[in-house]
């Protein structure tokens, strides 16, 4: 029972025993549902559906319910994420001064859609709402680093620096 995607995301006895454990320790709690999922995507890094079909035995949740929650959270990713998650707000003040002409050049440079995981595993590319850092539009996030102020022409370099091996997250 092991699904790799991208070398990321291994589903396996130990992890899902994980799961296990972390239902017991939430089972209890008056919606117990959400805390769980993050513990699982923690875990994993998104939601597995062997892990969401062990949550719906174990709370006694239908999987239309878990699918509901899981799909309605931007939080959660029912898909693998890269090693690193760039994340570009759309927010009004980013998206008036350039956040579009930032995504597109991302999304050229790493020759993935919006949403999309590159083939090696390593980078994820997302556009989300306001980030909260509106004075530094526009913005980026890779991981927990902030980028603002961003123009087009310096994503290969930051790229770049996120492809050397001396890089630490």
């Amino acid at each position: 029972m092991e699904d790799t995607c991208c070398g990321q995301g291994k589903v396996n006895k130990e992890r899902l025993d994980q799961v296990r454990e972390v239902i017991a320790q939430f089972r209890m709690l008056q919606g117990a549902l959400i805390p769980v999922l993050h513990e699982i995507q923690d875990i994993f890094g998104y939601l597995p559906e062997e892990a969401l079909q062990i949550v719906s035995e174990e709370l006694e949740l239908p999987m239309a319910e878990i699918y509901g929650v899981a799909t309605f959270y931007s939080f959660f990713s029912l898909e693998p994420k890269g090693e690193y998650v760039i994340r570009v707000c759309m927010g009004t003040a980013c998206y008036i001064k350039g956040a579009q002409a930032v995504l597109d050049r991302l999304a050229q440079e790493l020759e993935i859609p919006v949403q999309g995981t590159t083939p090696d595993g390593k980078f994820t590319l997302d556009a989300t709402r306001c980030l909260g850092a509106c004075g530094l539009a526009p913005v980026m996030t890779i991981g927990e680093k902030v980028y603002g102020r961003l123009t087009p022409n310096e994503i290969p370099k930051i790229l770049k620096s996120m492809r050397t091996p001396a890089h630490t997250h």
